[in-house]
């Protein structure tokens, strides 16, 4: 058996087709014809951007626009002036153009796996995927194709792009396992909006297996059997039974109330980085969105989104969401995650730094046309506005008064702004949770980020490696400042909801619906299983846990 990131449950058993990426050697090549070697490069640009144009309207009509917007984003990807303009100047120095591209899509792919938020990192390979089918077209290869399949198979790769999951036969592709990825890359996206089985970052499975071979995987456990004996195929075909039966019976909880046996209602709501990630959300009955990330509009760009760009993806959110709450996160970029179009100076702890309200506050410019668009979109639906790492009262209330001068400025204008915006921060700055009873007097809502919480109370840096086994949401340091905050927001009356990782966690869900906590963001696919969870549970034999774990953790 091995083991990988299972990214979305189901059991497959099946036979393998290994998909072998064919090896790009790019090397560099010194030419005197630098127009015709322009001209060659123009031509490769054009006939990728007519097969993205192609597999757009493929998407749109089998999976709808929404599954088709990544599309889209790889088109002006591949007219980002950074990107074409710095390959033709890198020709014009007289070297081939495969070898110029490609340094220059080298450079920006560092910038981005160099960034700490797993979600932002991972579209390093949309770049990749959008890379590689350039330099085919350059280097004269033939693109991947498995849009037709004569029979159901289990898809194995190094990675899946974007272009190979559009593609492909999807009625016969029962599951996914690749070498590389996490649970933000794309494949994991992919495969969840779509329902098929998945596991990643299993390293040398291309290695371990060979087309024809069986396989048998656990795309929530992460493990995969090769070559299943008897035993083991019956097995599999009876977990497989098992899960159909409960997925059926996940289903017949849409519409219900996320509830208690004696009563104490909560708020199950979603995390999303794009607005097409809101049908996932839709589909898993999500009652909201706790947590739009508003990066990944800043990113894979040449300059900043204009505010009409960022009023249409707030308001396509707010519109599908038909008046359920969105909790929409002000920027929270700088310090390790760097935008090319912004100079930042270097940083010895950017984890510490010159980012999220810190750089908004200082550049008000850039706050200011993110917060006239959002305020502009607010007639759309039920928005929550959410200032992020908040350290000290004097932030926030700078940051509530830009919001209230902006907001001024549009009514003078003539727009229309909701009456019913609720104004919200996010906990996770220490200082933040042992000053919450002062903060609470001044906004409608806090929103738990226990992925910083948990890092900066214990001082631990949750990437390395050496240190990772104290990263732990069960650290008591950290369980008691969550009850802290819970505590001093219910005293002044506001409400209080959980977007890191913990909130989706099925161990420590009694302990936060002990503790009070009102609202779960997590991953889509979360939600229902969280909903039964929690309508299984009652709030007393909860508060008798949480007490427990807040004694001895």
């Amino acid at each position: 058996m091995v083991k990988g990131i299972g990214v979305c449950p189901g059991i497959a058993l099946g036979k393998v087709l290994v998909l072998q990426e064919e090896e790009l050697n790019v090397e560099k090549e010194e030419i005197e014809d630098i127009e015709l070697e322009k001209e060659r490069f123009n031509k490769a640009v054009l006939r990728s951007k007519e097969d993205l144009e192609k597999i757009k309207v493929q998407v749109t009509e089998e999976l709808g626009e929404d599954n088709a917007e990544i599309f889209q984003a790889h088109l002006m990807i591949l007219q980002d002036p950074e990107l074409i303009d710095s390959t033709l100047k890198k020709i014009e120095t007289g070297i081939n153009a495969e070898y110029a591209f490609n340094e220059v899509v080298n450079q920006t792919i560092q910038v981005f796996e160099a960034i700490d938020d797993e979600y932002l990192r991972e579209r390093a390979a949309d770049i990749k995927d959008i890379s590689k089918r350039v330099l085919k077209y350059l280097l004269g290869k033939e693109q991947s194709d498995i849009t037709s399949l004569s029979e159901e198979i289990i898809l194995v790769a190094e990675d899946l792009t974007p272009s190979d999951t559009a593609s492909m036969d999807k009625k016969r592709v029962k599951g996914f396992l690749t070498n590389i990825g996490g649970r933000t890359s794309h494949t994991a996206i992919m495969a969840r909006t779509l329902g098929i089985p998945a596991v990643v970052g299993l390293n040398n499975i291309t290695e371990n297996v060979k087309s024809g071979d069986i396989v048998a995987f656990d795309g929530e456990t992460g493990e995969v059997i090769i070559n299943p004996n008897d035993e083991q195929k019956k097995y599999y075909e009876d977990k497989k039974r098992i899960y159909e039966e409960n997925k059926k019976e996940l289903k017949e909880l849409v519409g219900k109330e996320s509830i208690t046996t004696d009563g104490k209602v909560v708020e199950l709501v979603g995390n999303i980085g794009t607005p097409s990630d809101v049908e996932a959300l839709i589909d898993n009955d999500a009652e909201g969105v706790g947590l739009f990330r508003t990066e990944f509009l800043y990113m894979n760009r040449h300059e900043l989104p204009t505010e009409e760009e960022q009023y249409n993806a707030y308001k396509t959110v707010l519109e599908a969401m038909k008046n359920k709450p969105v909790v929409i996160r002000t920027l929270d970029i700088g310090g390790d995650k760097n935008l090319d179009y912004l100079k930042f100076d270097y940083e010895m702890n950017p984890f510490l730094g010159y980012r999220a309200i810190r750089l908004c506050l200082d550049r008000r410019d850039i706050f200011c046309t993110q917060l006239r668009a959002l305020l502009r979109a607010s007639i759309y639906g039920k928005l929550r506005i959410m200032f992020p790492m908040i350290s000290s009262l004097e932030e926030l209330l700078e940051a509530k008064e830009i919001l209230s001068q902006v907001k001024e400025e549009l009514i003078n204008e003539g727009y229309e702004i909701s009456k019913d915006i609720e104004i919200g921060m996010m906990i996770e700055v220490p200082s933040a949770a042992i000053i919450s009873d002062i903060l609470a007097k001044h906004v409608d809502f806090f929103s738990i980020g226990t992925n910083d919480l948990i890092q900066y109370t214990t001082a631990v840096d949750r990437t390395n490696e050496k240190i990772s086994h104290l990263y732990s949401p069960f650290n008591l340091g950290v369980l008691r400042l969550i009850k802290m905050v819970i505590d001093n927001a219910h005293q002044e009356g506001i409400w209080v909801g959980m977007c890191g990782e913990m909130a989706g966690d099925k161990t420590l869900i009694p302990i936060l619906l002990g503790m009070g906590l009102d609202e779960f963001s997590m991953s889509p696919i979360s939600i229902l299983p969280a909903r039964r969870l929690i309508r299984s549970l009652s709030l007393e034999e909860s508060e008798k846990i949480s007490c427990e774990k807040l004694r001895n953790a």
